[in-house]
């Protein structure tokens, strides 16, 4: 590993909150005296640029530092957005998962900020975005073993004992994929706008090629590499996990799907290049079948390559429609944020990526 960084400078710090996204700061900041005694001033906030759907802020005291996390305005999916949900998921896997933050408080008051919120502590590490932070350089070698590590730590998640964690009302048991299938496929009709496809063949195969459960375990639900916090000492060593909005209780495959959606390698052509959010291209990362074979290797589940041709579909589609559910927002003016101004035409491509997989798999 080589770094030309100093103590510090690599750790991800948020920068200037967007117009139209600002917190009711002295009514967040009282709230939040409540909850921690002794906590001194008034915080210094700032907001994450990471997230594409719920609101994720800095709020820097003398005497703590702490992350703040509200939905977004507008039209939401049902089910979406959940913040008693995700607060109560972390507080409930934080004594048997323990690179989970430290939750310190839910407020379900509105009138504070206009929206439920709740607060954690924040776990002050680097977090790796579409690419490394500057100054921070790995070799392949060490880039594969931050990659193995963070793929033991999913592993590591779906093998958390349920009962321990007091999560058993989670999900909803059996069923998990064909429930995916079928919620999925009504959220993106309901967000569908008119420069985007149909998805109708892509939707029908997921339909008529649903495979049954191969386990039911925690899911993250949205494991990337820019939800994960690494040590400034140890830069391979996973020491948080964060977004537990769509955690659930599920089938692992569907979870390891959905991952290899966002991973995007360094062969991959210039459209998917584009999209890339994580540094999932550099020298010694794993290409997405060596991801999927070492962790079969890891978990003994048998799937071959037809078969995971379901799950790699699913994970783009998904993705496709959490896009397309943000798009929505952006179309009908409900958010001015300019990133998701062509998130329509990811969304087009993600359709295209769906049916050139379908193909090669032969089924």
């Amino acid at each position: 590993m080589t770094s030309s960084s100093t103590q510090g400078s690599v750790q991800d710090q948020g920068g200037s909150v967007r117009a139209g996204e600002e917190l009711n700061v002295p009514a967040v900041d009282a709230w939040l005296h409540g909850q921690v005694p002794g906590l001194q001033g008034q915080p210094e906030v700032t907001q994450f640029s990471g997230g594409a759907s719920n609101w994720t802020y800095r709020l820097k005291y003398a005497n703590g530092d702490y992350i703040l996390r509200r939905p977004p305005k507008g039209t939401k999916a049902k089910g979406a957005h959940d913040m008693g949900r995700e607060f109560k998921v972390q507080q409930a896997l934080k004594p048997v998962y323990p690179v989970v933050p430290t939750m310190v408080g839910l407020c379900t008051d509105e009138s504070v900020t206009g929206s439920e919120f709740y607060v954690m502590e924040r776990i002050a590490g680097i977090i790796p975005r579409k690419n490394m932070p500057r100054g921070l350089s790995l070799d392949a070698a060490t880039t594969r073993k931050l990659c193995t590590n963070v793929l033991d730590k999913l592993i590591e998640l779906h093998q958390v004992d349920v009962k321990a964690s007091g999560l058993e009302s989670l999900g909803k048991g059996t069923g998990y994929c064909q429930r995916q299938i079928e919620g999925w496929s009504d959220r993106f009709l309901k967000a569908k706008t008119w420069n985007v496809s149909s998805f109708r063949y892509v939707r029908e195969w997921l339909k008529a090629h649903t495979p049954t459960d191969v386990a039911n375990c925690v899911i993250h639900n949205d494991w990337r590499f820019d939800n994960v916090v690494l040590s400034e000492q140890d830069p391979t060593k996973v020491i948080g996990v964060l977004d537990w909005e769509m955690a659930t209780l599920g089938d692992p495959l569907m979870d390891l799907g959905n991952t290899l959606a966002y991973w995007v390698q360094s062969d991959d052509d210039f459209l998917m290049k584009g999209v890339r959010r994580q540094p999932t291209h550099l020298p010694g990362m794993m290409t997405r079948q060596e991801v999927v074979d070492y962790y079969l290797s890891k978990t003994g589940f048998k799937v071959d390559k037809a078969q995971w041709a379901f799950y790699e579909v699913y994970g783009l589609f998904r993705l496709a429609v959490i896009a397309q559910q943000i798009y929505y927002r952006y179309h009908h003016k409900q958010t001015r944020n300019p990133a998701f101004k062509n998130f329509w035409i990811m969304v087009n491509y993600l359709n295209w990526r769906c049916k050139r997989v379908i193909k090669q798999a032969g089924r």
